[in-house]
């Protein structure tokens, strides 16, 4: 939980700090930022799979 806390908390003041400078956001939109996250997660359990 802690984890998923801080990585919150990053986001949001990388999001603020973006914003404030007047920059485009380094993220992809919603859907394919989950799609592209899931991906990987993935990608992960499969590899973890094979290499077992």
């Amino acid at each position: 939980m802690k984890d998923i806390a801080l990585a919150l908390l990053t986001g949001l003041v990388l999001g603020a700090v973006f914003r404030l400078l007047r920059l485009p956001l380094p993220a992809p939109t919603a859907l394919a930022g989950v799609a592209g996250v899931v991906g990987i997660y993935l990608g992960g359990l499969i590899i973890d799979k094979i290499v077992r």
